[in-house]
């Protein structure tokens, strides 16, 4: 099998790419391999300043973009504001295991920020995306179930792994029902998704004040974690590689740190009842919906 490597990722000159999170972690390592490749890299952060500094160190033509994803207004105003067609989007930005708390629409952050705000996202940006769409998901969705009765733990004592592990699960899901509907408008456009392994970001500092348990289990990630450059792979040969829609990528081997490659994952992840039912679900809670617009482009 051959090894893929940033050095794999083919010209990206002319294109754009939009990429979420990109002020730090693999969001930045896979803009930086994109902005090499000549993309035009547009950086979607929640601390423009930060994401100025990244992208002062940038090669190209690069843009910084505020867009809060725990903020539906937000997430409108940053798909207004951006102009013209986008080649790839990288739903990358997300937290990780935070103690309770809410966006500011009022759903649980993990949820709302990680699976809400770039589903909505996606689909205001779709009539203008023309090649694929790829979503970071992680390892831990086979700890999630979607949980339609108590999808913000306004019932449940909340439990920061189970929510991340829903949150993670709803990408996995909305991957494959927006990869199902672009099929049946004959779309060009493709969804993929991807997961880094145990890779070295920041995700894990919005963990403080959580449980013991999830404290330790971030510990000992971090010790086995991969540099952010190594964790980007997977994202890069999701957006880059010629891989089928609904393809799922990440490390393989021994503590998911062997060679990228097309990944399995939980049954659950695979139930297209339940991502329709979730696509729908989605759609009342962001008022956004699927665009008649991304059918099809000569």
């Amino acid at each position: 099998m051959t090894t893929f490597t940033a050095h794999d990722v083919p010209s990206q000159a002319g294109r754009t790419v939009v990429v979420t999170g990109a002020s730090s972690g693999i969001g930045r390592a896979a803009a930086e391999v994109f902005a090499a490749r000549g993309a035009r890299v547009v950086l979607a952060v929640r601390n423009p300043a930060k994401g100025q500094q990244v992208a002062a160190r940038l090669p190209g033509r690069t843009e910084v973009h505020r867009l809060e994803l725990g903020d539906l207004s937000s997430v409108r105003s940053f798909a207004d504001g951006l102009e013209g067609p986008v080649d790839v989007l990288v739903n990358n930005a997300g937290i990780m295991m935070p103690p309770l708390g809410r966006t500011t629409d009022g759903f649980e952050s993990q949820f709302g920020a990680n699976h809400l705000g770039h589903f909505a996202l996606t689909n205001l940006l779709l009539p203008r995306i023309t090649g694929r769409v790829v979503t970071v998901s992680s390892g831990g969705h086979r700890r999630g179930t979607i949980a339609f009765d108590d999808l913000d733990w306004t019932r449940r004592d909340y439990q920061p792994l189970a929510a991340y592990g829903q949150s993670k699960l709803a990408n996995l899901l909305f991957t494959l029902e927006l990869q199902r509907r672009l099929e049946e408008v004959g779309s060009p456009v493709s969804a993929t998704a991807a997961h880094p392994g145990l890779a070295m970001t920041n995700l894990g500092h919005s963990s403080e004040g959580t449980s013991r348990r999830a404290d330790l289990m971030l510990s000992v990630a971090r010790r086995l974690a991969r540099t952010e450059e190594a964790g980007a792979l997977p994202t890069l040969y999701a957006a880059t590689a010629d891989i089928p829609g609904g393809s799922f990528a990440g490390p393989g081997g021994l503590l998911q740190r062997g060679p990228v490659r097309l990944v399995g994952r939980s049954r659950a992840a695979r139930d297209a009842d339940v991502a329709r039912r979730l696509w729908s679900v989605s759609e009342e809670l962001t008022g956004v919906r699927f665009p008649l617009g991304a059918a099809r482009r000569p």
